[in-house]
């Protein structure tokens, strides 16, 4: 058996049943490219780290949509009207990417979104890796 790099690794059936099932189980969730480790583009990279400022590393389940893009897109448009990648679903609503995301961070209003308390988040820096409070795109 060879390796075929241009072959999804999951069927469009596949994806569809992924999503609805994640959105449906998982409290918050973000469709990426690449993982929380290493995520696969800047905007996945400013949507994890910000999800991560408040959540912490494991209070964010994610889901790589490299293993068959086009086919995310589609089903994910069916739950958020949207086709762009990252979105993020909590308690099974969509609300955004990571320019949204940001925006909500900016006017404190991230935290009531993803149901933490605001006082308990501490920012150790940006999802840039600086250290100003501010986040701003990785690229």
């Amino acid at each position: 058996m060879t390796f075929d790099p241009t072959e999804p690794d999951l069927s469009p059936d596949e994806v569809e049943d992924l999503v609805d099932e994640r959105i449906a189980s998982e409290d918050v969730v973000l469709f990426m490219k690449g993982d929380a480790r290493m995520p696969q583009c800047g905007y996945s990279k400013k949507a994890v780290a910000l999800l991560q400022q408040y959540l912490g590393p494991d209070g964010v389940e994610t889901v790589d949509t490299l293993q068959n893009l086009e086919a995310f897109r589609e089903a994910l448009n069916e739950h958020s009207g949207w086709e762009t990648i990252p979105q993020t679903f909590v308690d099974g609503e969509f609300i955004g990417g990571s320019d949204i995301l940001e925006e909500l961070h900016e006017r404190g209003e991230l935290a009531e979104k993803l149901g933490v308390d605001p006082d308990s988040v501490e920012f150790g820096g940006d999802a840039s890796g600086g250290s100003s409070g501010d986040v701003e795109a990785p690229f």
